[in-house]
């Protein structure tokens, strides 16, 4: 199974059961500062991602790191752990956010980068997205280091490939072609 597709089932797990346990909102925040916190901190990205180190002793870090957790996102650790998935918890995160941002009737769109965008850069991209849409969009910003320049730009189904990958892939295709 693809991690993005484990991901979005372990987000939508957490979301189900969050709404049981009417922590919706707060599993919401939680999630946020995952996203941030492991956007920050490369070690801890690296911890999590490493074979070596345990997974419990992995969940023991992500407990002490996120004390005022709630308990849906220490159940989420816990049973991250337990499937041995400890390092697909930036994604779940996403996922979750995604569709928590859905439930609320939001549309979220992605864009992804090779360097995070500047506030100004987000507010004309989420007016552009409101024309577009016709709705209020969160925008989530996903940054690919090996991305050599533009963006990718998702919104539910539409894709906007605006990177130089993008357009030497097409380059390609189009003198094979001839």
């Amino acid at each position: 199974m693809s991690e993005l597709r484990a991901a979005a089932r372990y987000a939508k797990a957490v979301m189900e059961y969050a709404q049981e346990q009417k922590q919706l909102e707060q599993a919401e925040q939680d999630m946020i500062l995952i996203r941030e916190t492991l956007a920050e901190n490369r070690d801890l990205r690296t911890v999590l991602n490493s074979p070596v180190i345990k997974g419990s002793d992995k969940q023991a870090i992500l407990e002490g790191l996120f004390k005022k957790a709630s308990k849906t996102t220490l159940n989420l650790f816990a049973l991250l752990e337990e499937n041995k998935r400890i390092g697909l918890l930036d994604e779940v995160a996403g996922q979750f956010i995604q569709l928590y941002e859905e439930l609320k009737g939001q549309d979220v769109a992605s864009v992804l980068t090779a360097v995070p965008l500047t506030e100004a850069l987000e507010q004309k991209i989420l007016k552009q997205l409101k024309v577009i849409t016709g709705k209020d969009v969160t925008l989530n910003n996903e940054i690919d280091p090996n991305m050599i320049g533009g963006f990718v730009l998702r919104v539910g189904d539409l894709e906007y490939n605006a990177s130089l990958d993008g357009k030497l892939a097409h380059l390609k295709r189009t003198l094979v072609q001839k």
